[in-house]
């Protein structure tokens, strides 16, 4: 059964208990007040009658009698009963009166009975002659004629109510999925080959925003995961090819030189061992290249303060390059240490920035390198910026494509995995990379990354130009 049906019928069970309560408590609060208003008649009467026993003379009977009359309608069946308590405890009785109501009266007074739709209502009076009791009784066809036809009613009008409630429901169940069935029939459109498309962002700040928030995270990540698999699969045979052939071709030339004289197989060998050299290097990025593309909630997660980190990346850089110009600027950290915070992983991060940094240093030939720490929006920036040789406009928009090179870098060694290794790992920390660049005037690529706390920015683009 699905969810929708569910609440329809949950919001049907919710108003079918609701109007069935309704419904009791207005018969039954319509049933007390006929029955008490009747009760109220035959006492009326009751009392009516002690008038007319108290005066005896034929004037006041009359006036009495003309009064009951005109202003008191008869009863259905209505009768009078009078009784002295003596003569009753003597063994008298009187015939069609309970003797339960009888006791009842002489033990408590005033007192209402009935039995088999016959309503009674008596007392005692105290009269010079002695204590009489006065008992009144009569049906009241007209009140149950009135409680049946509310029955009636009250039950044709549960019927109807049932039905209405659950059109309502049923439409409203309707109305309140359909963001839901918006967001399954955008998802089936999804596939392997276009986890690009993204759902729509759906306005307000209910469950269901959150859903296709969550939905668009996770498609973020797949779309990650599948690009390291595909490009894995797709660059590895190309860019493993080339070092093989070296180390294959060394190889037989050596076996073949070895009964020659005057043979140079140190530069074979030398050869081979940079080959090698080369595929491991190859095989290492690729491995990193993959491995990052995972959940991030799979690596050690820690607070990082970013001070901290810019100066283990440049340590990495002069382990690497000791003859870089890579100057670290610190002019604009703010005073608040919770500006500087960020949860991640310290490796990869270090790893991401230091590629970047490396580059820099590559592509400028040793030229000055700035290494900014920028606190700005609830993030923080880190802006790398060289003099080098910059990048070609139309290669901007694909270097961060696994292996690719830019046109003007055939001069400098490289396998193009840096910059792909270091957007998978920015993207893990939820954070994105920038990047301007000019041809032969050097290139700024700003990575952002949220700081740690519940009012980080949202997620931003995951590459965009400057």
């Amino acid at each position: 059964m699905s969810i929708q049906r569910k609440v329809a019928l949950l919001f049907l069970a919710l108003t079918v208990a609701l109007i069935t309560i309704l419904s009791g408590a207005i018969f039954y609060f319509v049933h007390q007040f006929t029955f008490e208003d009747f009760y109220k008649r035959l006492e009326t009467r009751v009392n009516v009658s002690a008038q007319i026993y108290h005066h005896n003379d034929k004037d006041s009977i009359g006036i009495y009698k003309e009064l009951r009359q005109r202003y008191l309608e008869k009863l259905t069946s209505e009768k009078h009963y009078l009784l002295k308590p003596a003569d009753y405890i003597n063994g008298h009785s009187l015939k069609g009166v309970p003797a339960e109501l009888v006791n009842s009266i002489i033990s408590d007074g005033p007192t209402r009975y009935n039995t088999d739709n016959v309503f009674y209502a008596g007392n005692i009076f105290k009269f010079a002659d002695g204590d009489v009791m006065i008992i009144v009784s009569a049906t009241d066809p007209y009140g149950f004629n009135e409680l049946n036809n509310l029955q009636h009613v009250l039950l044709i009008g549960f019927v109807l109510s049932v039905v209405v409630a659950y059109l309502i429901g049923k439409r409203f169940s309707y109305l309140t999925f359909q963001p839901v069935r918006k967001i399954i029939k955008r998802v089936n459109t999804i596939t392997a080959s276009n986890l690009h498309l993204r759902l729509e962002d759906y306005d307000g700040k209910d469950e269901v925003a959150e859903l296709t928030q969550t939905f668009n995270n996770m498609l973020d990540r797949l779309e990650t995961a599948f690009e390291t698999q595909n490009n894995f699969v797709s660059n590895a045979s190309h860019e493993l090819r080339t070092p093989l052939a070296v180390i294959k071709g060394e190889a037989e030339l050596a076996l073949k030189s070895l009964d020659k004289p005057g043979a140079d197989t140190r530069s074979t060998l030398s050869t081979i061992l940079t080959g090698a050299q080369s595929l491991q290097d190859i095989i290492t990025s690729l491995l990193g290249l993959a491995q990052t593309g995972f959940d991030g909630k799979k690596q050690n997660w820690e607070l990082i303060r970013a001070d901290e980190l810019i100066w283990l990346i440049k340590e990495a850089v002069d382990n690497i390059i000791p003859e870089n110009k890579l100057s670290i600027d610190l002019s604009a950290l703010p005073q608040e240490e919770e500006r500087l915070l960020l949860m991640g992983n310290p490796n990869l991060l270090k790893l991401a920035l230091s590629n970047i940094a490396l580059n820099a240093c590559k592509y400028s030939e040793n030229k000055p390198v700035s290494l900014k720490l920028i606190a700005e929006n609830k993030s923080v920036i880190f802006s790398i910026q060289d003099e080098g040789i910059g990048i070609p406009e139309g290669d901007v928009q694909h270097i961060f494509e696994p292996f690719f090179r830019a046109s003007n870098t055939g001069n400098f060694e490289g396998h193009g995995v840096g910059l792909p290794l270091a957007l998978n790992i920015v993207r893990l920390h939820k954070g994105s990379i920038a990047i301007a660049s000019k041809v032969d005037k050097g290139t700024t690529i700003r990575v952002m990354l949220p700081v740690h706390g519940p009012a980080a920015p949202p997620k931003s683009s995951p590459v965009g130009r400057t």
